[in-house]
């Protein structure tokens, strides 16, 4: 990044959690407060205490902006101003709850896309997420919790954040404060106990948490030059974190077909990507470049595909060729591929068995390559 650049874009801080209540705004405000008494002109772009006292007690003294009224439906919304704040132009912004969809008839879909226009105007921003709204890890939060998240934030907006601050709580205390009706009224509370609330599922969310948060220590570490900082917040299960490993000369292809589980397919191979700090590509082989002679509906389900891989930031390729095995391996040995991610098909006669065989022809070409079959994991129902 160039000098004057790096002077004139914000600078990103992102306070992680793990689920409703472990403090992620109450922290946030506590350090906006912080750098306001420091002389810096701080803002509240938007905020959402959900009648939080000790929450809405950190918010005095803090200017807040007024939000945007939006009518959709015959009915009134409330979303963050952002031409307001951009007017204001404060050192500082507070933004809560990064991943929210905005409601349709704002400028932009989703407030991260708000965020990274505060973060372009010059402004530094604050902001609050947990680890089930990070993109590649949808389908496992869905085998977690049984619950799958549809406000995601992609992958490379993660990254844009300078600093990641996780704000941990054992999910013991956590499950106390719930009963205490500190994070939910007493009936939502229930709800939320006999559900989402579980410690098991706590536990795992949490420890989720604590690796991606190693991973973000580990990729700043990996390139010293660049100004990153991390603050993370870990107690006892910080030994048990294990730093990602970097290689660096990985190379993944990731194979899109028109089936469901390719959106699983992808994530995956971004995490992956990710992980090994490789380039990763996202490849269809088609008859024809333009998909004209395929039925629409198949069409549709593979430009969604390649629309998602491009904004998970992967390298999309269309391939023309009668051959989707040879013209595959071809893209993969020009581009020195060292990973393959295909989909295991699922079994339902011939479409499967071809499928299947498609399979076992790019392992049996891929000889030098890492061939990862992904099966669709479905979720087993807690006992």
């Amino acid at each position: 990044m160039a000098e004057n650049s790096s002077q004139e874009q914000g600078r990103l801080k992102v306070y992680l959690g793990y689920a409703a209540g472990v403090g992620k705004t109450f922290q946030m405000l506590a350090d906006a407060r912080e750098l306001k008494q420091r002389g810096l002109d701080v803002v509240i772009g938007y905020l959402e205490p959900h009648g939080r006292k000790d929450t809405i007690i950190q918010a005095e003294g803090l200017e807040l902006i007024p939000r945007r009224k939006i009518a959709y439906r015959g009915a009134a919304f409330e979303e963050m101003d952002l031409e307001a704040i951009v007017r204001r132009h404060p050192d500082v912004c507070v933004v809560d709850e990064f991943p929210h969809s905005n409601v349709p008839g704002s400028s932009r879909a989703k407030r991260w896309e708000d965020v990274l226009t505060l973060l372009d105007a010059g402004m530094d921003v604050l902001t609050t997420m947990n680890i089930q709204h990070l993109e590649s890890l949808n389908d496992q939060v869905w085998q977690m919790t049984g619950v799958r998240v549809r406000e995601t934030i992609p992958d490379w907006v993660m990254k844009q954040a300078d600093e990641v601050v996780m704000v941990d709580l054992t999910p013991r205390a956590l499950l106390n404060r719930l009963e205490r009706g500190v994070v939910y009224p007493p009936e939502k509370a229930r709800q939320a106990l006999e559900n989402f609330f579980r410690e098991s599922t706590l536990v795992a969310l949490r420890e989720l948490a604590l690796r991606q948060c190693a991973h973000e220590v580990e990729v700043r570490q990996v390139s010293p030059a660049e100004s990153f900082s991390m603050d993370a917040v870990l107690t006892e299960l910080e030994t048990q974190v294990a730093p990602a490993p970097f290689a660096g000369n990985d190379r993944i292809l990731v194979h899109l077909t028109e089936h469901p589980s390719t959106a699983m397919l992808i994530r995956r191979g971004r995490r992956v990507a990710d992980y090994l700090q490789a380039e990763c590509f996202a490849v269809y082989v088609s008859g024809d470049s333009d998909f004209a002679g395929l039925p629409s509906e198949r069409r549709e389900a593979i430009e969604r595909h390649l629309n998602f891989a491009r904004n998970l930031h992967l390298e999309t390729h269309v391939l023309e060729g009668s051959k989707v095995v040879e013209t595959l391996m071809a893209f993969a040995r020009l581009h020195r591929v060292t990973q393959i991610f295909v989909a295991r098909p699922q079994y339902s006669r011939w479409p499967a068995f071809f499928a299947m065989n498609r399979v076992h022809r790019i392992v049996a070409e891929a000889r030098d390559m890492q061939v990862t079959i992904v099966a669709e994991r479905r979720r087993e129902p807690h006992a």
